[in-house]
């Protein structure tokens, strides 16, 4: 989709985080069935760096637009990863710095080996859709990754807990098949999206005057810069969902906007525990400890979390939560209880 100068792709990063349980695997497992089923090409789930690269050159595949009758070339690529460590490893920053440059679709991406030559790959295009737990995006991400580079391209969606419990799952097949015949007919889809008066003058008038933010985290820095890109690859994703013309008119613009800001509130929750300060980590466990239990005494607290901290780390960084609203103390009798604030 061209406006002006700029070109977007309708490819994306995606992470769902969630403690372990949660069931991420579970609904991303039910879209692995179908993504096979139409034939995407998935990376490898556990893949060196070099492999990945090669994956990526051998998707090469071509097609001719259907309304100029010109021939393109891309390496469409799709990144498949329930347990997302497993993919990008511990701080891997090469890796990321590789999905870094993909994120945007170069029409020309060059990888120069030691003793192998050159790689070059036409038509770069990858996509994201991964699960992970808030401990493990601590371990993975250096701290220099937040803010900017690869997990400002991302969407994070995060969830606490399980929405609801349920003994068998089932699949309704008619929905499932009438799913797939639509996909199929997306996958097919190729070209140039354009865009309405309608669309223009809606995204206008939100990139120029949007002050909504739900983060002002200094660490969502490079996600805030980002989020009109993200708007609008998801703009063209909901108009191939709605229609197959690829005209992407305004109410297309408003469902982006929709399924944006319901997961941005929580993006947040993603990083908490991440930071400079070295009780930041222990910070992060006490005020989920809390969080959970609704109330706690005192003295389950410090015994919930004597290796990690002192009594008077613990006392600190109960004042500090206590300033920023996430605890309020309060006694019964003598003895000391916590509550979410």
């Amino acid at each position: 989709m061209h406006m002006g100068t700029l070109t977007w792709y309708p490819n994306m990063y995606i992470v769902l985080v969630g403690p372990s349980g949660c069931r991420k695997g579970t609904a991303m497992n039910f879209s692995l069935d179908i993504l096979d089923e139409i034939g995407i090409k998935l990376a490898s789930e556990a893949i060196t760096r070099e492999a990945l690269i090669r994956e990526l050159k051998t998707s090469s595949a071509s097609h001719v637009d259907p309304l100029t009758g010109r021939m393109f070339h891309h390496a469409s690529l799709t990144i498949f990863s329930p347990e997302l460590t497993v993919f990008l490893g511990y701080q891997n920053s090469q890796l990321m710095s590789d999905m870094t440059d993909w994120f945007d679709c170069r029409n020309r991406w060059t990888y120069r080996t030691k003793n192998q030559g050159t790689d070059e790959i036409i038509g770069v295009w990858v996509n994201l859709l991964g699960g992970t737990t808030p401990g493990l995006v601590r371990e993975t991400l250096p701290n220099v990754a937040i803010s900017g580079g690869l997990t400002s391209r991302i969407v994070f969606v995060f969830g606490s807990e399980k929405a609801k419990k349920v003994i068998i799952p089932y699949g309704d097949p008619e929905i499932r098949a009438k799913l797939v015949e639509e996909l199929i007919d997306i996958n097919m889809m190729s070209g140039e999206f354009k865009v309405t008066e309608a669309f223009v003058a809606e995204y206008g008038s939100w990139y120029l005057q949007s002050s909504d933010l739900p983060m002002t985290d200094p660490r969502f820095s490079g996600y805030v810069d980002r989020r009109a890109t993200h708007i609008a690859k998801l703009s063209m994703i909901c108009c191939a969902a709605r229609s197959r013309d690829m005209v992407v008119d305004a109410c297309d613009f408003r469902r982006a906007i929709e399924l944006l800001y319901d997961v941005e509130p929580r993006m947040l929750e993603v990083f908490e525990g991440m930071g400079r300060n070295p009780v930041s980590e222990v910070t992060f466990q006490v005020s989920a400890t809390v969080k959970a239990a609704g109330r706690i005494s005192y003295d389950d607290l410090i015994a919930a979390h004597f290796h990690d901290a002192s009594t008077a780390e613990i006392d600190e960084i109960l004042d500090a939560l206590c300033r920023m609203g996430r605890v309020t103390k309060y006694y019964e009798g003598k003895q000391m209880f916590l509550k979410r604030g």
